[in-house]
């Protein structure tokens, strides 16, 4: 499997302080099945979808519990270079770049807007194995942030990203192309989010349906933020698990509406 080209979003994982139970509602709710821990690197577990890996999860490093949360990881060629770019367009590296065995090397960086991301260098471990389509994998994600103009800048001058901005004036969204490919979105944080909910990377599993996949997860102790609604890419659905992590739902298949239209503005 080839490298990726960089900033494309290659590996997502998530610290849970109750391991098993983030097993046992994913597995429900996405039809996860998990790989051995491993020990030599602090518990890391491996999500599949179908027999491919999809995600991870990992118990908290001593004194990093609290809420737990999603990170999506961005491929990179040189994860030192990338190091260096994210502190020199005013992001903050928040773990220096750490070679994981012959996996890769990873780094963890904040944007100028407060978004957590990592940065991933591929050894034998590239990425997301399973493509977007298929049920449980990841498919997606959106950059949350009350200040869209510092994450604007921050991203397209680390990654290479072109950009364009939806036309809607209910809402301020930007989605970001590599090689005239859209991986990420961009959203501005309205004043129907708490002010204690931080800027964050939102990320969407591909479920074969959004209704059953909420009714699961609320069955099962998580929350759901909105949804389900009917777009032009899917039925999604926004929840946040027992543990107060966030992600979405998408079903691909059932899709209404048009296409919005986006102006290009790099």
């Amino acid at each position: 499997m080839a490298a990726l080209p960089e900033g494309t979003p290659c590996w997502a994982d998530a610290m849970f302080t109750d391991l098993e139970g983030a097993k046992s509602f994913y597995g429900d709710v996405l039809g996860w099945t998990f790989g051995e821990a491993s020990s030599e690197y602090g518990n890391y577990t491996q999500a599949y979808a179908g027999g491919k890996a999809v995600a991870a999860v990992v118990p908290p490093m001593p004194g990093q519990e609290g809420t737990s949360q999603w990170c999506l990881y961005f491929a990179s060629p040189d994860a030192a270079a990338t190091a260096r770019k994210v502190r020199d367009n005013g992001g903050e590296v928040l773990m220096e770049p750490m070679q994981v065995g012959d996996f890769g090397t990873m780094v963890l960086g904040r944007d100028p807007s407060g978004v957590v991301f990592g940065v991933w260098q591929a050894g034998v471990h590239v990425g997301f194995e399973a493509p977007p389509e298929q049920p449980g994998a990841f498919c997606w994600a959106e950059v949350f942030t009350r200040e869209p103009e510092k994450s604007d800048a921050f991203f397209p001058a680390v990654f290479g990203y072109s950009a364009k901005q939806m036309q809607d004036d209910a809402i301020d969204f930007r989605m970001f192309d590599l090689g005239g490919t859209t991986v990420l979105g961009r959203m501005k944080m309205t004043e129907e989010f708490p002010p204690e909910v931080p800027a964050y990377i939102n990320v969407y599993f591909t479920v074969p349906d959004c209704d059953a996949a909420v009714e699961k997860a609320t069955e099962r102790g998580g929350t759901l933020r909105f949804g389900p609604l009917d777009t032009p890419f899917g039925r999604f659905a926004a929840l946040s698990d027992p543990q107060g992590a966030n992600f979405s739902v998408i079903d691909v298949t059932t899709r209404a509406g048009e296409m919005p239209q986006t102006t290009d503005v790099t």
